[in-house]
């Protein structure tokens, strides 16, 4: 792949940077925006930089991590997919080189000043100058910058000096002239001034030691910009009446007369000129790169990503650019066009701001930034909501425009870059991808061969406290079946796999200790180093291929500077068709005590045979514990025994039970596994915001005084654990007809959502419990729902709830008229529901009744005959019949 010279330093950054800022925004923008505000034109100045600044410090951030020509392109597009990259790069390229034309055009307002020469064909003399300075090279550009910077900042500051003592006090009164509204409406309309601060950015590439001159270079011109803006404006309108700014389109012409006369005045003009001159340089340079780097990324044709052999620049990108300048320059409203572009460019702010928070709470092992921006995750939303109000009040028209930008992008891509490229960016990676589940094994192309049925899986992803301890779990879990170990190295789009094909020394030291292992305990273990793009498709990959139920990884929890949990595969973490293990590793060497915490639920049967099977395997003792608060009534007391009773009869191992009392359950959870060795707890399905909040299980680990084990049962799955344990330790067969209750069978029932159907559900069983409220079995419904969706694919849903007050088990069987939208990881509507009411002193029964529901559902024709079903009486006997059938 052809790169780029690095040859810009520190200087030459912090000069381009400021470069693309000390333009129009400055030098025409203060008397409009005091029309605006009033005096307090330079508040709105401050407040802009306040608004830019999160941007900046992001950008720095995704610089440091991507140090790449492309900029805010590369970054949207290595998170959202291709086409929202597309898009992006589209947007940036037109709006920066509309503003730079923008910049041209406008230095005539100066340019009159000084003589009648034509304004467009001096503007396009310049144009022709700047294109063939960017293709000299890169450097050059840097060094004229930094001479334009250095000169147009001593006048400035010179004439804020000398400003100063002319400053009138009554110029100066009155702050808000329209109000709040009206400075936000300037803050808006002079945002625009600092819209070059990240540009550097897109030439990252390009930069020597960017961990450190890429944040130097904005963070610093930025600070600084901000106060000599302020300072400026303040002067401006302290000197000139805010009255006569108002249409006045060379402010700083109109200070220099003020403060030095005539001749100060032209010096003034000249500045101007050759300042915006430096801006539409600095744009152009920077919107040259976004086509190289779409090129490369096989977006645009391949003749744009060509560098010149001497001069080591992107020759035909620039031409473009420059060539799209001219022609804006000479038809276009280019001012109206800037200020929509600028409206854009607030939205790729937000979007920078949102991109740090997608790649710091994704896990994206190869984001690594050598610079983190500070204050996560409170900047980041200080500039996502700034930004929105800074687009509200640049008005509907402005909002219009930029939406219109969007338009070419999305055609490029549509029309061109869909064909040439496969990427799906790491949103689409960690999203939902049903093709995925839709698709199977043979939908994903594997990164590596295996061979033959594995029962465990055992996923490492770097940087695991322990690894050898998870593999020995997993082994454990395997039973001297064969175990599968891969370690997974994730690769972005821009680095090559066969770059990184050799193995590091960690890597190689690992599999030595993983086979020694192996050999150790007798364990057939293989250990596979797996380079992958996409670690949700690598791993649902290896499952498949080799059939396996357990999906073992290690448990780290919230890392620094995140708001989730780490999750290395995203959506599938949820999703995959596998029992998930989650190790955390104290230390513990010999475990002889294990202590379970099980809930009522999809987990509990799992978590049981899990720990029962440990329990066998290593010749340990289990504890059966439930929390119970010291002013909780006694038939609470009651109900959490005979739970614990029932979870105990399901083990073989030798097992005792424990009622832990107090007023905190983390608390005396916690304190309880100081006595034990493992922890096994389940580890249900939460929403987004529970996993920012954190959920009891995560506490509860956190401050665990032993190792533990969290698992988690598939939707699909959640009697096969039972299954085991029946074959184990059998018990009684129930049968379904003799636990239907009387009056929940209905069919074709007519419910237009989710809600109304849970609603539908608690008002048939009021009646049969008798003493519960239709609101509390509908909450019950809910809060078990809320741990795992109960659709269980085929069009069929087994909604639970658990009741302290029910006096048995009682099964309900519904169909809808039309198929409900179930809200299922699956998206498909369900129209047959086996809805099962339990005290939890019948979890057996009702482990027991799932199994026989599951039987009924695969063996006979059941589901058929209930669809088909007219009334209660043909449902009834559909049941009856297929029971008698399985049973015979």
């Amino acid at each position: 792949m052809k790169e780029l010279e690095r040859s810009l330093g520190a200087v030459s950054v912090i000069a381009i940077s400021m470069s693309s800022m000390l333009g129009s925004g400055i030098f025409v923008l203060p008397g409009l925006a005091a029309a605006k505000t009033g005096p307090s034109v330079w508040l709105a100045y401050v407040l802009a930089g306040l608004c830019v600044f999160p941007a900046a410090a992001c950008k720095a951030e995704l610089a440091t991590a991507m140090p790449t020509s492309g900029g805010t392109y590369v970054y949207i597009d290595r998170i959202f997919g291709p086409l929202a990259g597309t898009v992006a790069g589209m947007a940036l390229w037109l709006s920066m080189l509309m503003k730079s034309a923008f910049a041209l055009v406008g230095f005539g307002t100066y340019l009159i000043a000084l003589s009648d020469l034509p304004v467009k064909p001096t503007a396009s003399v310049l144009l022709v100058a700047i294109m063939a300075l960017n293709v000299l090279g890169v450097q050059k550009v840097g060094k004229a910058q930094t001479a334009v910077v250095f000169v147009a900042v001593v006048v400035l500051i010179g004439l804020i000096g000398f400003g100063v003592g002319d400053i009138e006090r009554e110029n100066l009164r009155g702050g808000l002239v329209h109000g709040p509204g009206g400075l936000l409406a300037a803050t808006g309309f002079v945002f625009v001034a600092y819209n070059g601060v990240t540009k550097v950015a897109a030439i990252a590439e390009e930069v020597k030691n960017p961990e450190r001159n890429i944040p130097l270079g904005m963070l610093g011109s930025l600070f600084f910009v901000v106060i000599l803006y302020a300072a400026l404006a303040l002067t401006l309108v302290g000197v000139v009446p805010h009255e006569q700014l108002g249409t006045d389109l060379h402010p700083i012409y109109t200070l220099a007369s003020r403060v030095g006369g005539r001749w100060v005045a032209a010096g003034a003009a000249v500045l101007g000129v050759i300042t915006m001159t430096s801006m539409a340089n600095s744009g152009l340079l920077a919107a040259s790169r976004f086509p190289f780097a779409m090129a490369r990324d096989r977006l645009l044709p391949d003749v744009l990503k060509d560098v010149h052999r001497r001069f080591l620049t992107p020759v035909p990108a620039i031409l473009l650019t420059g060539i799209t300048m001219m022609v804006a320059l000479w038809l276009l409203d280019v001012e109206r066009l800037a200020k929509m572009a600028s409206g854009l460019v607030i939205m790729l702010f937000i979007t920078v701001n949102l991109s740090v928070v997608v790649f710091r709470e994704s896990g994206v092992h190869w984001y690594q930034p050598k610079y983190r921006s500070p204050l996560y995750p409170w900047l980041q939303a200080f500039g996502v909501l700034a930004g929105l109000a800074l687009l509200v009040s640049l008005g509907p028209l402005v909002l219009f425009g930029a939406s219109l930008v969007v338009i070419p992008g999305l055609g490029l891509f549509l029309f061109y870059g869909r064909r040439r490229t496969v990427r799906v960016g790491v949103v689409g990676q960690r999203a939902r991808r049903a093709e995925l589940l839709q698709g199977g094994p043979s939908s994903v192309r594997p990164e590596f061969s295996v061979e033959g049925n594995a029962p465990v899986v055992v996923a490492l992803f770097g940087k695991e406290h322990s690894p050898e301890m998870v593999v020995e779990l997993g082994a454990a879990l395997a039973d001297r079946e064969k175990l599968q170990v891969l370690h997974l190295t994730e690769v972005p789009e821009q680095t090559l796999l066969d770059a990184a094909l050799e193995e590091d020394v960690a890597v190689r030291s690992l599999r030595r200790r993983v086979m020694a292992l192996g050999e150790d305990r007798a364990a057939d273990i293989e250990f596979h180093a797996v380079l992958s793009r996409d670690l949700g498709q690598t791993v649902l990959s290896a499952t498949a291929k080799v059939s396996c139920h357990w999906v073992v990884m290690e448990w780290r929890g919230r890392e620094r500077d995140t708001l989730l949990p780490y999750n290395p595969i995203g959506w599938l973490i949820n999703n995959l068709d596998a029992n998930l293990a989650f190790y955390k590793d104290a230390g513990v060497r010999h475990v002889r005590e294990i202590l379970v915490y099980a809930e009522p639920g999809p987990h509990d049967a799992l978590v049981v045979e899990t720990a029962n099977h440990l329990a066998r395997l290593w010749r340990a003792n289990v504890t059966m514990a439930r929390f119970v608060a010291d002013d909780a009534p006694q038939t609470s007391l009651q109900a959490e025994r005979d739970y614990v009773g029932q979870l105990c009869h399901l083990c073989t191992a030798p097992t005792s039970e424990l009622i832990v009392r107090g007023k905190n359950k983390i608390q005396a959870l916690s304190a309880l596994t100081a006595a034990y060795d493992l922890l096994v707890m389940s580890a249900p399905d939460v929403t987004l915001l529970r996993q920012i909040r954190g959920t009891d299980q995560d506490r509860i680990k956190a401050r665990a005084g032993c190792s533990v084990l969290t698992v988690r049962t598939p939707r699909g799955r959640t009697h096969e654990a039972f299954a085991k344990l029946k074959a184990e330790a059998p018990v009684e067969q129930c049968r379904l007809p003799e636990y239907v209750a009387p009056n929940a069978l209905s069919a074709r029932v007519q419910v237009p959502n989710k809600d109304a159907l849970f609603s539908y559900f608690a008002k048939m069983f009021a009646p049969v419990l008798g003493n519960v409220s239709m609101q509390d079995i509908d909450a019950a419904l809910w809060e078990r729902e809320r741990t795992q969706n109960t659709s269980v694919g085929h069009g069929v849903a087994l909604p639970h709830a658990t009741i302290n007050d029910a006096k048995r088990a009682y099964v309900g069987v519904f169909t809808t008229d039309k198929p409900v939208d179930y809200l299922g990881p699956d998206d498909q509507p369900v129209d047959v529901f086996f809805v099962t009411i339990c005290p939890p002193s019948e979890r057996q029964t009702h482990l027991q009744l799932l199994s026989r529901i599951a039987a009924l559902s695969l063996k006979t024709n059941l589901l058929e005959r209930l669809r088909e079903a007219e009334d209660p009486e043909a449902m009834r006997r559909a049941i009856e019949e297929c029971s008698t059938q399985i049973e015979a």
